[in-house]
């Protein structure tokens, strides 16, 4: 009896660890799950097709004049044209898409406004051969058309500057800065020099800054809707995709850290009023300081901190892939045009030596 009391218990503790064993294994692949859409994401051409098809949120308001409005002609903004995509947000700002906007009434808001804008890129190294010169041109082929417009170019190498022939009210300030030896430190201390300049420069003489990576390039208008006092990009890679899979930094750690947010912002773009750009500068770079006296570097560099300010401080106007975009993707329904591409990148070369 007692043997056979004891061999019912050794095929209940082995029939109860193999269920939990079982658990476990398929607890493993339901976690793995998120990892895996995400290789194959940024692996698959087919799977990133596939998530053109996923829905987005759609935006709750019925009109244009519920949004909060920063400027009259807003009230012309036509959510419905695009009912495909997210045209605001929940904080009632709007998500800027082709088809949406008239820029005519744009344009001539912003000239009677006396608008004029900073433009602040970095050529650093070899960024400077190969983006810069394609970029400033361009730039004068499609940015702010009809608006006064200022390059600050910040570069180690300013007796390499291309000549570059500009339109009238279009001028270019070129500012000598130290050449980092790691392109994450470049692409992070940016922040404190944009903030700085801001302060001793652009204050006095724009009313908006727009701050841009040097490799990119204009391919369409990139006009004047596209200002307002706070403007994020939503990333091209992830606006479709479910926001457990954004790239936030998950290091409690860091200044950087987020556990949700809104969307995921992509800092090859963004910009405002200038007091806005510095008050983001500077919340970034301090929030990089206090990493660095921490033995701490986010996950994203700058665009970590950048998306966790942009949490806290809900920007004004949003501005979808189509303002940054990069054609390795593939084609995208929603995406009817593209008004900046991602230009190749070279990081083997580019970032070494």
């Amino acid at each position: 009896m007692f043997l056979l009391c004891w061999c019912h218990f050794l095929f209940t503790f082995q029939s109860a660890s193999r269920y939990i064993q079982k658990t476990k294994n398929i607890l493993k692949c339901v976690l793995c799950v998120p990892i895996a859409l995400c290789v194959l994401y940024f692996t698959g051409p087919s799977i990133s097709y596939l998530v053109g098809f996923l829905p987005m949120e759609k935006c709750s308001l019925e009109r244009a004049d519920l949004l909060s409005l920063e400027y009259g002609v807003d009230a012309s903004l036509d959510f419905w044209s695009r009912s495909d995509v997210q045209t605001c947000t929940s904080w009632k700002a709007p998500v800027l898409w082709d088809g949406m906007f008239d820029p005519d009434l744009y344009d001539q808001t912003h000239s009677n406004e006396g608008s004029s804008v900073a433009l602040t890129v970095f050529a650093v190294g070899r960024y400077l051969d190969a983006y810069l010169e394609t970029f400033l041109k361009s730039s004068e082929q499609h940015f702010m058309l009809g608006l006064p417009v200022t390059y600050y170019v910040f570069t180690d190498l300013p007796e390499k500057m291309p000549d570059i022939k500009l339109a009238p009210h279009r001028s270019i300030k070129v500012i000598k800065v130290d050449r980092h030896s790691r392109w994450q430190d470049v692409s992070m201390m940016r922040m404190k020099t944009i903030s700085e300049v801001i302060e001793s420069d652009i204050r006095h003489h724009c009313t908006h800054v727009f701050c841009f990576d040097v490799d990119q390039v204009f391919t369409g208008r990139f006009g004047s809707e596209a200002l307002g006092e706070s403007v994020a990009l939503l990333h091209a890679y992830y606006y479709r995709l479910p926001k457990s899979l954004f790239t936030y930094d998950r290091n409690p750690k860091s200044k950087a850290y987020m556990e949700v947010g809104d969307f995921y912002y992509h800092a090859a773009v963004f910009g405002g009023s200038w007091k806005s750009v510095k008050a983001l500068t500077e919340a970034c770079y301090q929030g990089i300081m206090e990493d660095k006296k921490n033995n701490v570097e986010a996950l994203w560099h700058d665009e970590s901190h950048l998306n966790k300010y942009m949490w806290l401080h809900k920007p004004s106007r949003v501005l979808s892939p189509e303002y940054c975009w990069d054609t390795s993707i593939g084609h995208r329904r929603d995406i009817r045009v593209t008004r900046l591409q991602w230009a190749p990148k070279h990081y083997e070369t580019l970032r070494t030596g």
